[in-house]
């Protein structure tokens, strides 16, 4: 499923605290966004038409959810992203980084913690 800029941050909102109302999403997003009540109220429902959140009738409002979380869609979309730029060669992204001076000291050691936890998963 594709979700534009616009509808992760509409999802970010809804990670932040779900269930939420439209109001309460739009109040989220009003200090980052200049937004309108009726935009966030259209990206809502183009999220529900893609199946990316569900809602709850609640007396005259609309209660949503997100139907994934943040991580599971962090990670699809990471997966995506390696595939499509790096022929899915994550360390092509890694020394890209690497080679940018983008990469500190303090990723190296968290890569290196990933490393070898996984190291210690997979034996």
């Amino acid at each position: 499923m594709e979700i534009s800029e616009a509808e992760h941050e509409v999802m970010e909102a809804l990670w932040d605290g779900a269930p939420a109302s439209a109001r309460e999403v739009f109040q989220r997003l009003e200090n980052k966004k200049d937004w309108q009540e009726r935009t966030v109220k259209t990206l809502l429902s183009r999220l529900v038409k893609k199946g990316a959140i569900d809602y709850v009738q609640q007396e005259r409002s609309y209660l949503y959810s997100p139907c994934f979380d943040r991580e599971a869609y962090q990670i699809k979309q990471s997966k995506k992203f390696v595939d499509r730029l790096f022929d899915g060669q994550l360390s092509m992204l890694i020394s890209g980084f690497v080679k940018g001076g983008e990469l500190k000291k303090s990723d190296i050691e968290e890569l290196k913690d990933i490393i070898k936890q996984w190291e210690k998963d997979n034996d």
